[in-house]
């Protein structure tokens, strides 16, 4: 019996082939992105948002000035605003995933990230650093979300 591969389908009961879960591309108003992906992917009940970094709100391709904090506070409202295109909040996030170009930003990004979650458990969340953020970015911000 050959083995099913990533790319094929299997036969449901009766023969009949299964349908692809449909995916829904979340292209919000106002977040800066590349042509090369989509800020976020609904696939089923679940949103996954691509990384987000603190570009301003008028959609340019350029990271805000103040260093980590004002970024951080600018990734998490770019993110805010997917989410918002998505029909969803800050309240649906399961997991996060914070990429930093330097670990010792890692207090003054988490002092802001916080601050969107008063009130509720935050998400699961990992923290790393790496180098060479896009656009020079001090932090990066990806998540994935429950739907609706």
């Amino acid at each position: 019996m050959a083995e099913t591969g990533p790319t094929e389908h299997t036969a449901q009961e009766g023969g009949a082939m299964a349908e692809p879960t449909p995916i829904e591309h979340i292209v919000p108003e106002g977040v800066a992105r590349l042509p090369v992906f989509t800020p976020a992917v609904r696939v089923g009940d679940l949103v996954f948002l691509s990384g987000a970094i603190g570009t301003p709100p008028t959609g340019e391709l350029r990271v805000v000035e103040g260093g980590v904090g004002p970024e951080t506070r600018a990734t998490m409202d770019n993110i805010g605003r997917v989410l918002k295109a998505a029909g969803l909040g800050f309240e649906d996030l399961v997991k996060c995933t914070v990429f930093l170009a330097d670990i010792a930003d890692y207090a003054a990004m988490n002092e802001v990230y916080v601050t969107y979650f008063e009130g509720m458990e935050p998400p699961a969340r990992s923290a790393m650093a790496g180098s060479g953020l896009a656009l020079g970015a001090k932090v990066e911000i990806e998540c994935i979300a429950r739907g609706k």
